[in-house]
């Protein structure tokens, strides 16, 4: 039997009592016209462009914002998630690539609005990604990845044609124009809110909208509730539909065990975030719909500084990856909840492709550790921290706890570090850490991606703070690689690299489970790893 604190219970009610109200107004709309999603963290700004955004500030603008283009979708194991290679029209109608690669056109369509009635205008389309490459927000550095760097490379043709010109063929410019960042924005809006400090009015547009999408802000409660309505003109989800729900309401939640609570109630609708015992027995009663998708584009780890004694040594780091209590872990922090990335059978000794995350070719195995760690010059061991977010102690706490027991057994004596997330995240920038464990998320997960961001140069991203320049060299060359078999062949030299170097050790693809009441449809992963509220709807 499962009791629940009066606390607990007390803040149930004053969530639901706060859910309710905020419908109170609203005339004509059943329950069912409105979706309520709970979340730990909260909406803190409407412009996802603004540094320190949350993943819920970037779901929330795909829909009161469009892009020039969108992800499609694919299965995955049987689920649904964002497909990286397939990209379709939002507000352009079309698009065409160049025989060379080097410049991409955009014809917009003759129907898109902004929420004011006012027509979408390539002028428009380019004094948003004009911002995105200029102002100093976030999406800069992500632009950067697809060589969209320069406002130069952004024409006008007309008041519906926009054409993009590249450096260089790069195969995620057109992925980038998908991301959060490149959202367009009604310029004659934002430009009348601009001074001469803030051009691009950033400050106003964090707390305001000028977009064209399928919901409008009808009430924003920084940290702590948004309300957003329909815009019944928005048809870019089907030619003549606009998104399925008349209102969302996002509400933050920050207790784990209030969240099921909601949802288990019929309260809220939808939940993300939620702790993996308590999916597993929301899950087990059989009431809700529980959609299991391993995080394909993030990975958990444990990190090892290569630049810093002893893990400077290759033997050392190879002896810690035979020293992983892997099936322990992967069950004591994530209920076995997610895709292992350890246990690979290489029959040959050869990658299995070219694709990265892979499975590598490790398991629990001490006597190896302890050989490593001979060759090494380490028989008897050594002394280290291992350090881990605080923020994440549900499931780094159980892992590193089996981390430090195992590699007691080959003479490792470790120290568990919690740290605040400011602490873990400076001391990580600093590249002070010597051994830790750390998560990694890739908008736009190709291979070389992966690499070129997470294991070259001297910058935060990369963990290990490996520095190989036949690594680099390879990485960056497959950027620009059109040839599909030498861009396979490229990642299997690179997976071969990181087997054999073993700068950190990949240990699992974490689920996102989404919970959801059982009307709820059209959940689909996204590469943000927040709802899509326009997918969804209600049978």
């Amino acid at each position: 039997m499962r009791f629940v604190s009066f606390r607990l219970t007390s803040s149930v009610l004053a969530t639901t009592a706060l859910l309710l109200i905020a419908t109170a107004p609203v005339q004509a709309q059943t329950r069912a016209e409105t979706l309520r999603y709970v979340t730990g963290a909260s909406v803190n700004t409407l412009d996802p462009n603004i540094p320190g955004s949350t993943r819920e500030s970037f779901a929330l603008s795909m829909s009161t914002y469009d892009r020039l283009v969108a992800f499609g979708r694919k299965q995955l194991d049987g689920k649904w998630v964002f497909d990286l290679d397939k990209i379709t029209g939002e507000l352009a109608e079309s698009y065409e690539v160049s025989p060379d690669g080097l410049r991409i056109t955009f014809r917009l369509r003759k129907d898109a609005k902004f929420q004011d009635g006012s027509p979408v205008t390539a002028d428009d389309v380019k004094w948003s990604l004009d911002r995105c490459v200029t102002a100093p927000i976030l999406g800069k550095a992500q632009l950067l990845t697809g060589s969209l760097t320069s406002a130069d490379q952004f024409k006008v043709i007309d008041s519906l044609t926009i054409e993009v010109t590249l450096p260089k063929p790069d195969k995620l410019a057109l992925p980038n124009l998908a991301t959060v960042y490149p959202m367009i924005i009604n310029s004659k809006i934002a430009k009348e809110h601009a001074t001469a400090d803030d051009p691009w009015a950033t400050a106003w547009l964090k707390e305001h909208t000028a977009g064209s999408g399928a919901y409008v802000i009808e009430s924003f409660k920084p940290g702590e509730q948004v309300i957003a309505k329909r815009n019944e003109a928005w048809n870019r989800g089907s030619p003549d539909k606009p998104a399925f729900f008349k209102r969302v309401i996002i509400q933050s939640v920050p207790e784990p065990a209030t969240r099921a609570n909601l949802v288990e109630r019929g309260d809220a609708d939808l939940v993300v975030d939620l702790q993996a015992s308590d999916v597993q027995s929301l899950e087990a009663k059989g009431k809700l719909k529980v959609i299991s998708t391993p995080q394909y584009n993030s990975i958990t780890f444990v990190s090892m500084n290569n630049q810093i004694p002893p893990f400077d040594n290759v033997n050392v780091r190879r002896a810690i990856a035979f020293a992983l209590p892997y099936d322990d872990m992967f069950k004591a922090a994530l209920f076995g909840r997610g895709a292992p990335l350890f246990g690979a059978s290489w029959p040959d000794g050869k990658p299995l492709n070219g694709i990265y995350p892979f499975q590598q070719p490790v398991k629990m195995d001490l006597d190896k550790a302890r050989e490593y760690l001979k060759a090494a010059g380490l028989p008897e061991g050594f002394s280290t921290t291992f350090s881990f977010n605080v923020g994440q102690a549900s499931t780094a706490e159980p892992m590193a706890a089996l981390v430090k027991e195992s590699l007691a057994k080959i003479g490792i004596k470790v120290d568990i570090q919690k740290l605040p997330d400011a602490q873990m995240s400076t001391q990580i920038n600093e590249k002070k850490l010597p051994f830790f464990t750390e998560g990694i998320v890739a908008w736009l997960p190709s291979t070389d991606y992966f690499y070129r961001n997470f294991y070259t140069g001297n910058q935060r991203w990369n963990y290990s703070s490996i520095n190989n320049p036949e690594l680099a060299a390879i990485a960056q060359e497959a950027r620009f690689e059109p040839d599909k078999a030498k861009y396979e062949e490229a990642g299997r030299k690179l997976n071969a690299m990181h087997a054999d170097l073993m700068p950190q050790v990949m240990l699992w693809q974490p689920n996102q489970d989404a919970v959801m009441a059982s009307s709820i449809e059209g959940y689909t992963y996204e590469f943000h790893r927040q709802i899509d509220y326009r997918d969804v709807s209600r049978k």
